[in-house]
């Protein structure tokens, strides 16, 4: 006990709105279930595995923990399994879910002898007491982050908080011992901010929940306000808000005020109830379709390193998906696993390595390939006597979900998302966490140059070159190979549709077209109307062909399966691509300016900051206009895209969103689009002549910072030419971007199930030990049959010449 008080110093008794972790090791994916539990360091309260707690002694020096161990409960007797009364799951009388209890032990743990005390017990000093009983009694930081991410994008000020009426009727509530006025009801209740009346909830669908008594005397009163009793606590910013008329959950600025007219002191209460926003997220993570469906094919589970699953946390797959395929790349297995251990992330991770990228992607990749969290897992049987599953439990990716959408507005929710948007926002950070050491960047293994040639009708010729990370194709379907099967299909749709009659998925025939016709599309020449010539002084039209400049050793090809209809509509184009497992891309390699041609006045070989004056095509930017979109925006889509057609203009609008820059002024050389003038002005105001600002910007692929440090390692590029305004008949090349041959196999690819990018489902299969594997979120297998003409994104890997 002498121990524990000569470190009271350093134990903290947290406020309610400290973060705390409990539930998740801030390092591995260890939880209190884990044969060594979980130890909450009392001064930070971050949470660590057993082999873990360590390292965080070795690095802060605290040495109190709180040890929060769960083990198994035993069944009291074998009993057969009840037939069920309720239409509920988990409920007395409703579907047994099946899922193993467990009870939960605690104690003080002092490092580094691991002195341990146990808990409860009066013997320990107050302080100590204190702050194990707010740790366990808060709500951790991992289910806070979640619920925010949850009601983000719905959770509003209410317009009737401010001016919300309160009759002066005398009404006081108890702390404790509340009931319906007008049942029995002793849990799901309700007060009215207006009159003081407690009254239970809705009715649920399964018969559960209130009466709907509360929701009644909105009806008959017009009182629009009401507060969940049980989740009022001294942090505010938890209590469950809800307004009648508005029909959502809301924030009451002024809750401590409505609540003390009724005598209520907030910071005395302690949590008993779910809020809204947490029932509706268990709903959408606990309950399992397929339990009830059962359909399938029977696959073969698969455990053991690099097979480990990544359990859904609502709305998440295109997360799951797309990291599986990510950490079955060489260069990221390599930066975040093979050549970084976890303990050499976190001693130089910051004091809280929960929203340290770096770290987190580490920890990701650790609790992926290592294999220690691909186990089965115990449920139990129909029996209830626990067996060995064929599933295993797999990783909640919480902490990496909430640092990697900390700067993004959309991934930050918990809505369905793009793969395609979470794979460019996802490399953009990386590449931004390793500017300082581009030679360990894994992001460069995916990047490429890509060039654009133009001719206009006086035969001369200009060129623009940028980098990327995806091939985004479009699908052909003047192309598909199965011409005549499809005119058959539509014959027999008429006649059935003619018969009210509906046709079988069997009959259905869908388009085939094969990959190699896509990236001929690619490659092919396209007209480009309205092209402002600087030979000739005058719009024309140009025709446009594009090429690679570089191969990279993993390419990334996006099928465009989405577009517009008629009307602005989105549709999903309903196509299979019929793709190898080996293509090669060596035609597809552009050269830049050749010998005999003649460049347009301004412009230069290979030069990404052209002087052709390119104008926005006013029908394109009418028609984004009609859209919704804002006419800034739309017109640097059309310049950024050359005119090429609305689609074009489109895609490039959804991409660049979020830019900084996005509703900055048309700069004076909006001419050519590949040098962003704001950053050349940024540059400039750093005291950098314009000249050298662009060249460094060039180098570094538009990005500020590391053009700043462009210029800091190259002196002499303030003394020398600017390399691109030469007419050498060989195209630059970006030193660190990765090249060679043109060959490739398949590792893998993503497809996507559902009508739209912002819902359905997502699901990887990924070439692992010489057989294709499917990732299902936490369902790890053998593919049997897997859909290689489904897919969304590809992921190619170089092979070796």
């Amino acid at each position: 006990m002498e121990l524990l008080r000569s470190n009271l110093a350093r134990v903290r008794i947290p406020e309610p709105t400290t973060r705390i972790y409990k539930h998740e090791c801030c390092i591995s994916y260890d939880t209190p279930k884990s044969e060594g539990g979980l130890f909450v360091d009392m001064n930070t309260f971050l949470a660590f595995g057993r082999d873990y707690v360590g390292w965080n002694y070795e690095k802060t020096g605290n040495a109190v923990y709180l040890h929060i161990k769960q083990t198994k409960k035993t069944d009291a007797e074998d009993r057969p399994t009840k037939k069920p009364t309720l239409l509920a799951i988990g409920l007395e009388g409703g579907f047994d879910n099946n899922e193993l209890q467990y009870e939960e032990v605690y104690e003080i743990v002092i490092l580094p002898d691991n002195v341990t005390l146990p808990f409860p017990s009066v013997e320990l000093p107050e302080k100590v007491r204190l702050a194990v009983d707010a740790i366990l009694l808060a709500e951790g930081a991992e289910r806070k982050e979640q619920l925010a991410s949850w009601t983000a994008d719905k959770k509003l000020v209410s317009k009737y908080a401010m001016d919300l009426q309160q009759l002066d009727n005398g009404v006081a509530v108890p702390p404790v011992g509340w009931k319906c006025a007008k049942c029995d009801k002793t849990d799901n209740l309700w007060l009215n901010l207006t009159d003081g009346t407690i009254l239970c909830g809705r009715k649920n669908w399964d018969g559960t929940g209130g009466n709907d008594h509360a929701v009644n005397h909105y009806r008959e009163s017009g009182y629009p306000l009401a507060v969940k009793l049980g989740t009022i606590t001294a942090d505010l910013e938890g209590a469950d808000v809800f307004s009648y008329p508005e029909d959502e959950s809301v924030v009451d600025p002024l809750l401590a005020q409505h609540l003390a007219h009724f005598g209520i002191d907030f910071s005395s209460l302690q949590k008993t109830e779910m809020t809204t926003a947490e029932r509706e997220l268990d709903q959408n993570i606990n309950y399992d379709w397929n339990r009830i469906q059962e359909t399938g094919e029977d696959v073969e589970p698969l455990f053991g390193p690099g097979y480990t699953g990544l359990v859904n946390l609502g709305n998440s797959c295109y997360l799951a998906a797309t990291m599986q395929v990510m950490f079955s790349t060489h260069s990221f297995c390599s930066r975040y696993y093979l050549d970084q251990p976890l303990k050499a992330a976190f001693s130089t991770a910051p004091v809280d390595p929960t929203v340290d990228l770096n770290m987190q992607l580490t920890k990701l990749a650790h609790g992926l390939l290592s294999g220690k969290y691909s186990a089965p897992v115990l449920e139990k049987d129909d029996t209830a006597n626990s067996a060995i599953s064929q599933k295993q439990e797999g990783i909640r990716p919480r902490m990496f979900k909430s640092v990697i959408a900390a700067s993004h507005p959309e991934f930050s929710t918990m809505r369905q998302q793009d793969a395609l948007e979470f794979f460019l926002h996802f490399i953009d950070q990386v590449e931004r966490i390793n500017s300082g050491t581009p030679d360990f960047d894994p992001s460069r293994s995916f990047k490429f140059g890509i060039e654009e040639r133009l001719q206009c009708s006086s035969g001369k010729v200009s060129y623009n070159r940028r980098n990327d990370y995806i091939l985004s194709l479009n699908i052909p379907l003047e192309k598909a190979v199965n011409k005549k099967e499809l005119a058959e299909f539509r014959n027999l749709k008429a006649e059935r549709a003619a018969g009210e009659k509906e046709l079988s998925a069997d009959e259905i025939v869908r388009p085939r077209v094969s990959l190699k016709d896509c990236l001929d599309c690619f490659s092919a020449p396209e007209e480009v109307h309205d092209f402002y010539s600087t030979a000739l002084e005058a719009r024309t039209t140009a025709i446009k062909t594009a090429g690679l400049t570089s191969f990279p050793d993993y390419l990334v090809l996006h099928m465009r399966k989405f577009v517009l209809e008629e009307g602005w509509v989105p549709k999903k184009l309903d196509v299979y691509i019929d793709v190898p497992e080996t293509i090669d891309i060596s035609s597809m390699r552009s050269n830049g300016i050749q010998p005999g041609e003649e460049l347009l006045p301004g412009s230069a070989a290979g030069d990404g900051e052209q002087s052709i004056k390119i104008l926005a095509d006013e029908d394109i930017v009418a028609q984004l206009v009609s859209m919704g979109f804002n006419l800034l925006p739309c017109q640097k889509a059309a310049i950024n895209t050359s005119n090429s057609g609305v689609e074009a203009a489109m895609d490039w609008l959804l991409n660049h969103m979020n830019d900084p820059d996005i509703d900055a002024p048309l700069s004076e050389n909006v001419q050519n689009p590949g040098i962003d003038q704001s950053k050349v002005d940024t540059l400039v105001s750093f005291g950098f002549e314009e000249k050298l600002a662009r060249s460094a910007l060039k180098a570094s692929g538009g990005d500020v910072e590391k053009a700043t440090e462009y210029i800091f390692s190259h002196p002499s590029a303030s003394t020398t030419s600017d390399t691109d305004v030469t007419t050498s008949s060989e195209a630059a090349v970006d030193p660190l971007i990765p090249d060679g041959g043109g060959r490739y196999r398949l590792l893998g690819f993503v497809s996507h199930i559902g009508t739209s990018t912002q819902c359905g489902h997502y699901v990887a299969h990924i070439q692992k030990d010489g057989r294709w594997v499917i990732f299902n979120d936490d369902k790890v297998g053998v593919s049997k049959s897997p859909p290689l003409d489904m897919g969304y994104l590809y992921f190619f890997e170089k092979l070796e010449s």
